[in-house]
């Protein structure tokens, strides 16, 4: 009866002992990566940025674009607007879950 209760508790412990290797395996390889620097967060945050800002303008100009060619009551300007941001941000979050996937699978296997 006492063999069932430790066996539980050494497949707890494998477990523990699988994540804590997991962890420092990790952080050993960042520690090995050197430091990323604030450049590097800067240019993550420009790209996601630039993902958002770029179909936003794109829509804005096509749409006053459209407006001088096609008067009407209705301003087309304003609508692709607001359809290249929802675009833009769409893309931005796509491209978000790609690299956290990204980085739980670098995570899954290891160095």
């Amino acid at each position: 009866m006492a063999s069932n209760a430790d066996e539980p508790r050494s497949a707890e412990e494998g477990r523990f002992l699988s994540q804590v290797g997991t962890a420092a395996d990790r952080k050993l390889r960042v520690q090995r990566s050197g430091p990323q620097g604030v450049w590097f967060g800067l240019g993550l945050f420009g790209l996601v940025g630039w993902s958002i800002a770029i179909p936003t303008v794109a829509g804005g100009l096509l749409g006053c674009w459209w407006d001088q060619r096609h008067p009407s009551v209705h301003s087309r300007t304003l609508a692709l607007l607001v359809g290249g941001l929802v675009l833009g941000c769409i893309n931005a979050w796509l491209w978000v879950i790609k690299q956290d996937n990204s980085m739980h699978e670098r995570k899954d296997h290891g160095p």
